[in-house]
């Protein structure tokens, strides 16, 4: 930002020489660059301030010949957390979060496929997965209509 200010200084000082400005059309114009380049130093102070956005770095540690991940949404949740086999395959089970950190999804693998009954949560929705040979075997849709709480109680 600041070499295009130094380009239009440069630029007007060049025509002061050149025609010759004297008095107040010169004193109007470094007015005008002057509030102008105090405007966007104040305007690129304020960002700094408020646009910095801090650096969410995936994890991944090796426990044997599995490698666990931890992935990250932008704003720092938790977007999905599994395991794969130094070969990149994914391996066992993997849990995903949406942005606010609800659980949308629980997934299983076996050496990169698809396996067992897979749970997909959406709002008030519980959709059932189960493969079978890395294929869709069957699903099922549960909605939740009741929210009571059951208990051993008395």
């Amino acid at each position: 930002m600041l070499p295009n200010y130094c380009l239009f200084v440069n630029y007007y000082l060049n025509l002061y020489h050149k025609f010759n400005l004297n008095g107040p059309i010169m004193k109007n114009i470094i007015l005008v660059i002057a509030v102008l380049f105090s405007g966007s130093m104040m305007n690129a102070q304020e960002c700094s301030k408020t646009c910095a956005k801090k650096e969410i770095k995936n994890s991944y540690v090796q426990d044997g010949a599995i490698i666990k991940a931890t992935l990250f949404h932008g704003n720092g949740e938790v977007a999905q957390t599994g395991t794969y086999t130094k070969a990149n395959k994914l391996e066992g089970k993997w849990i995903s979060f949406d942005a606010e950190g609800n659980k949308t999804a629980i997934a299983y693998y076996d050496a990169g496929k698809k396996v067992g009954t897979w749970l997909f949560y959406q709002g008030t929705t519980l959709k059932e997965v189960s493969y079978d040979k890395d294929a869709i075997a069957a699903v099922n849709t549960y909605s939740i209509t009741d929210t009571r709480v059951v208990s051993n109680r008395p």
